[in-house]
């Protein structure tokens, strides 16, 4: 029966397992697929500016230095985004992988748990059937 109850876990789990690999996967090609629609919005980096309760304490000198670093950097994060769906491929095979070695440690812990269940059985743990020396003592 414990040997029954040990392969449920493990099966329940690796059910789990396979689920949560799946949602994260689905979840993550989504958002990678859909990255190129965000090509606009790298662009209104340029619009940002210090909240003004903040102008008084930092420097002009280094609020114009953020302002020509950040407008620096919207192309390269809207050339970024737009070549994301192309990860696409590659994040598919990276969740394969990881669902397999996931999958690889739960039948472990499976091969373990039963293992473990027979070490205790055979010293004596076990309610099985007694042997006759065993009644007579």
């Amino acid at each position: 029966m414990l040997y029954a109850l040990s392969w449920f876990f493990v099966f329940s789990l690796f059910a789990l397992w396979s689920l949560a690999a799946w949602a994260v996967h689905a979840v993550a090609v989504w958002t990678v697929s859909n990255a190129g629609a965000l090509t606009g919005v790298a662009s209104d980096g340029e619009g940002l500016r210090l909240p003004e309760w903040l102008v008084p304490w930092v420097p002009p000198e280094i609020a114009q230095a953020m302002t020509s670093l950040l407008s620096g950097f919207a192309p390269v994060v809207e050339s970024l985004l737009q070549t994301a769906p192309a990860l696409a491929g590659g994040l598919t095979m990276a969740t394969w992988v990881i669902w397999g070695l996931g999958s690889a440690l739960l039948l472990l812990l499976g091969a373990g748990l039963h293992l473990l269940i027979a070490m205790w059985r055979r010293h004596g743990g076990g309610s099985g059937p007694q042997s006759p020396s065993q009644v007579a003592a």
